[in-house]
């Protein structure tokens, strides 16, 4: 850009932050939730040990995330490149989620390996994108516009799913399955497009040194950022209910089709329903909460989001029936997007002023640390309780329902713990520490 260009409008960059939301959560909604997990579980591999081999694949990618965003996100933050992070990584996830289309029954390696690679550019790619939030909401703010993001955001998951569901409806059969993965690899990418364009980044804190203080650099920023931290009690405690309850909220994104298709029989199609219904209470979600966390506080919030999401995994733990799926699918979708706005929020609130990035990148390297935990975790116990139950003697379906029930208690483990952890934070006194309040 030359100096004579006109610097977009700070409405203009918001909606260009916002707009990358609303594509990404196309990946989100077609990939992980509503098409691919099932797909992967019941067509390319087939049985219990899908639900082993999805959730492998998923503890991998994060684990890889988390091993990369320290390193990337320290040196993005010094030489002010967070972009061309996000860049190169929505580039990743966008090509290797249309090369799915190649995975077809069978292809258990090929279908791992393209949706990890998918996965690493995707939850990669949010490390940079939820670290500029700052350069685009002052602290007073962050929790509207937080929630407005993830509200739009949830309202593209719902617009790609229709136009997939529709596709699947009109064509129906496997290509049609496979084209959608490509359709929501387009789909991403284009509404990337705006934040590239019109959202500008803050300018490098200085020139990157060269020779090895370029590979120390990283290091040093993360044990900075770490000793900072530690003077900010609130937020460590924060973050240590982050990453357990966090867990929980992954596994269920993770594993919400593979439940669908396992214990109530639900077929593609009606898996698409249930996931459009769950991106559509999000919306409200998202508002209401983002409003509440302004009013009321982000750990109010963040409790009364965690309750709900406890409450709706305790109720799909008992249910037998599919209208209880999907109105539990209701509930879930409202709190679920409660406690990721929110939580996302609160970093913003309790992040040091002028520290806020070096704290956002804490905060997704933190839960990338952890989150490969949590699916694996549920993907085992799947896995290893079926095959308990088919040596008690019942049949295969039903062994494999009663170990997917089993996953599900761990799942609600995750959450209590996380909310009772929640606790012991002091909104008040954390941002009086960094003068927020």
């Amino acid at each position: 850009m030359t100096p004579t260009a006109a610097v977009p409008s700070r409405k203009k960059q918001r909606w260009s932050w916002y707009l990358y939301d609303f594509g990404n959560s196309a990946y989100a909604a077609v990939v992980l939730l509503a098409v691919y997990s099932a797909y992967f579980k019941s067509e390319v591999v087939g049985g219990a040990q899908g639900s082993f081999l999805w959730g492998l694949s998923v503890g991998i990618a994060m684990l890889v995330v988390a091993l990369l965003s320290p390193i990337l996100g320290a040196l993005a933050d010094y030489a002010g490149t967070k972009k061309r992070f996000l860049f190169f990584y929505t580039a990743m996830a966008c090509v290797f989620t249309a090369c799915l289309f190649f995975v077809t029954k069978g292809a258990i390696i090929a279908g791992m390996a393209l949706f990890i690679l998918a996965e690493i550019g995707y939850r990669s790619a949010q490390v940079f994108y939820n670290s500029l939030l700052p350069e685009i909401a002052s602290e007073d703010e962050i929790g509207r516009v937080s929630g407005k993001g993830w509200a739009i955001g949830s309202a593209g998951g719902v617009m790609c799913l229709v136009i997939v569901l529709a596709l699947i409806q009109l064509i129906g059969g496997g290509l049609t399955v496979r084209l959608a993965l490509v359709f929501t690899a387009v789909y991403f990418a284009i509404f990337s497009v705006p934040i590239f364009l019109w959202l500008r980044e803050r300018p490098a804190v200085g020139p990157l040194p060269t020779g090895r203080s370029l590979l120390a650099l990283p290091f040093k920023r993360m044990a900075e950022t770490v000793r900072a931290i530690r003077r900010y009690r609130e937020f460590g405690k924060f973050m240590l209910a982050f990453l357990v309850y966090n867990d929980g909220i992954l596994m269920t994104l993770s594993f919400a089709a593979i439940m669908g298709t396992v214990l109530f029989g639900m077929e593609q199609k009606e898996l698409i329903v249930f996931m459009i219904l769950v991106q559509i209470t999000s919306i409200p979600g998202a508002f209401v909460m983002g409003w509440f966390t302004d009013r009321f506080g982000a750990r109010t919030s963040l409790l009364i989001s965690l309750a709900g999401m406890f409450g709706a995994v305790m109720w799909l733990y008992f249910n037998q029936t599919v209208l209880g799926f999907y109105l539990i699918g209701a509930v879930a979708g409202f709190a679920l997007t409660g406690v990721q706005s929110v939580s996302r929020a609160m970093v913003g609130m309790l992040a040091p002023p002028g520290r806020s990035a070096e704290f956002y990148g804490f905060f997704a390297v933190a839960g990338r640390t952890s989150s490969f935990i949590g699916p694996t975790v549920f993907g085992i116990i799947a896995a290893r309780m079926a095959i308990v139950f088919q040596n008690r003697g019942l049949l295969d379906l039903a062994a494999e329902q009663a170990g997917q029930r089993a996953a599900i208690l761990s799942i609600a483990a995750f959450l209590l713990v996380g909310g009772l952890l929640l606790l012991f934070v002091n909104e008040r006194a954390g941002r009086k520490a960094v003068g927020s309040n």
